[in-house]
């Protein structure tokens, strides 16, 4: 019988692989310029981790399951509780703001689809000890940095913000009880997906109507004057251009208290590319009260980052042209058989200066030999033969070729290289 890979996990063929690492050196070099270092913490967490505050959808998608020490536990379905349960363990120990970054993967128990899958892997930026739109702006900042660093521009994604304080604001006005104001942000979340009918007869229960709702979501940006010192902010990063303001985006998870955001390519072909914003009470609520920092951060998955970039012919060509660092550089031809051990001197020296060698390694047909350089997408083919202890440098884009001494060869390698860059 034939074993499958499970449905929404994903085998990385080295093809695929490289799409990951490309991604992931992107998200790890640009989190780095804007400050900010890496943490990471266990695969598995206690189940009553994100029993506190992570929302009920995401209660019902948990990987959980009782341990041989029958405690109740469950693989990491997103990092922000994690991150919290951290920061609430030491927060002394660090100077504020903590600005953490990790990369990671996560688990949810649903239907897989288009953009989502059952294990994915996230960037998570957060900055934590400081509550000023600042740090707000940062996040965004970082977060289009991030998608600009793979070729994407203001005409490919967007920036969708919204603040929830004016919910709520406004749900008090309608007599909705605080403690029902994420059932109702559950219903506007999905109003562009579900049907005027049903939309009408979910709110009916909170004794609203979706004309209310419509005239809260048309209002003027001008006149909402909560989001002036954010937008000044971005403006100054002359980041505006990316940014929309959308009372709609409320995020799914009830930890939100202010500021929230996704972002979306131009298009609408996929899910939001990333998303986040202020949760100034998790860290209070996950220590029971020890800790309370201020707190906001933003998630980006890479199966919809993947997608957009494979789909974009400009993004596409970039990717793959990064690709080429992962090639081989230098495949080490043994023309003499009797002169393997020199050759694989040679390829010793070669590597210990940090090139990528490859070499056969049984005896083959000098052809061949040819062949699998330039299925490697080798740079050069060095020949060892009966000219020992000079070697020949076969550059195999163009099959120029150059007689040299071996002991010279690391430095010709070098310069060629840098040469062709």
């Amino acid at each position: 019988m034939e074993i499958q890979r499970l449905p929404g996990f994903r085998d990385f063929y080295p093809d695929d692989y490289a799409w990951r690492e490309y991604i992931f050196s992107g998200w790890r070099e640009t989190a780095r310029q804007f400050a900010f270092q890496e943490y990471d913490g266990p695969m598995l967490e206690s189940t009553d981790l994100y029993r506190k505050k992570s929302g009920e959808e995401l209660k019902t998608q948990l990987y959980r399951f009782v341990d041989q020490g029958n405690r109740d536990v469950c693989l990491r379905p997103e990092m922000t509780p994690t991150l919290a349960r951290l920061v609430a363990a030491r927060e002394r120990d660090f100077k504020k703001p903590i600005k953490w970054f990790s990369v990671a993967s996560f688990f949810r128990s649903e239907k897989p689809q288009k953009g989502r899958l059952r294990e994915f892997s996230q960037v998570n930026c957060d900055i934590l000890g400081e509550s000023s739109p600042a740090a707000d702006a940062e996040l965004i900042a970082l977060a289009i940095q991030m998608l600009r660093r793979f070729g994407l521009t203001d005409t490919d994604f967007y920036v969708r913000l919204n603040d929830r304080r004016l919910w709520r604001r406004f749900l008090d006005s309608k007599g909705v009880p605080e403690d029902r104001l994420t059932e109702v942000l559950a219903i506007v979340d999905k109003i562009e997906r579900e049907s005027e009918a049903n939309t009408q007869a979910k709110l009916k229960q909170f004794g609203l109507s979706i004309a209310e709702i419509r005239a809260f979501l048309s209002q003027p940006v001008a006149e909402l004057s909560d989001f002036e010192p954010l937008l000044r902010e971005l403006r100054w990063r002359g980041l505006r251009d990316f940014v929309e303001v959308d009372l709609t985006v409320v995020r799914g998870l009830d930890y939100y208290t202010g500021f929230v955001f996704e972002i979306f390519d131009r298009q609408r072909e996929s899910r939001s590319l990333a998303g986040g914003g202020r949760y100034d009470q998790l860290i209070s609520t996950i220590s029971d009260g020890a800790v309370d920092l201020a707190a906001a951060g933003f998630g980006m998955g890479d199966v919809t980052v993947q997608d957009l970039l494979a789909s974009l012919p400009h993004t596409r060509a970039r990717a793959e042209s990064a690709f080429a660092a992962r090639y081989l550089q230098v495949y080490v031809a043994v023309a003499d058989e009797d002169l393997r051990p020199e050759a694989l001197g040679l390829v010793t020296r070669l590597r210990e200066q940090n090139l990528r060698v490859d070499f056969a390694l049984q005896p083959t047909k000098l052809g061949k030999q040819f062949q699998l350089a330039e299925a490697a997408h080798a740079e050069f083919a060095v020949v060892v033969g009966r000219e020992w202890p000079e070697v020949k440098v076969k550059v195999l884009r163009d099959r120029s070729e150059t007689a040299i001494p071996a002991d010279e060869l690391p430095a010709f390698l070098t310069s060629a290289m840098k040469a062709n860059r």
